[in-house]
């Protein structure tokens, strides 16, 4: 029986997926204790941000990019380039770790020959060896990463749980749009514009009393 490659996109980006995921907040954790993020909207609004203006977007085109990669000097590079985007050293480790966790996984329950990368960049390179269609990927990549998000939230604004998938529901439609823009961007296309979000993470590194990696 042939699996559908959504159900395998689904399992890989699940939160039951030993990535870690769950550890990580983005730099949410110290807009919360600077009382910047303090109620859905104003969480909505950083996570609309980030999406449109930070690690998003930027992750969509990598994801994008290491798809297409046609040989292991590319795909390296485009690792490198991951890396390098990272503004501060807790988001470093956060796609790092993620990417770390994933690669022994898929490797393990696909039989494939992965060598350790960034979460994007890993996501990306397996759903190409496995022939997962790409523009599902990118949008369950993304989504699955503005849930993580949003789970946070609901446990460090905190949140009730219907308003924090309130939020959700009503990015999914941005998720998309971003997913589907980052299929046909070069590498060029990616820039940031989130310094609170950015700003946030180096902070969090000192952050006094802490929940969250990042």
């Amino acid at each position: 029986m042939t699996t559908d490659p959504i159900l395998t996109l689904a399992q890989w980006l699940s939160p039951a997926y030993p990535v870690g995921a769950f550890t990580y907040s983005h730099g949410l954790e110290a807009l919360v204790d600077a009382g910047i993020v303090c109620d859905a909207t104003s969480f909505r609004a950083w996570l609309q941000d980030t999406l449109s203006f930070g690690a998003g977007q930027n992750d969509a085109i990598l994801l994008a990019h290491a798809h297409r990669a046609e040989d292991l000097s590319t795909l390296a590079e485009l690792d490198d380039l991951a890396r390098a985007l990272a503004p501060s050293a807790e988001r470093l480790l956060e796609s790092e770790q993620q990417g770390a966790a994933f690669v022994r996984t898929v490797a393990a329950i696909h039989d494939l020959d992965l060598t350790t990368m960034t979460y994007p960049i890993a996501v990306g390179r397996a759903a190409r060896l496995q022939n997962l269609p790409l523009p599902d990927t990118a949008r369950l990549f993304l989504h699955a990463f503005a849930a993580n998000l949003t789970s946070a939230a609901t446990r460090l604004v905190p949140l009730g749980q219907t308003e924090a998938q309130a939020a959700l529901t009503a990015l999914t439609p941005l998720c998309q749009q971003i997913a589907d823009q980052a299929l046909s961007q070069p590498l060029e296309a990616i820039a940031a514009s989130s310094f609170v979000g950015d700003i946030a993470s180096m902070r969090h590194e000192t952050q006094y009393s802490r929940l969250f990696r990042s």
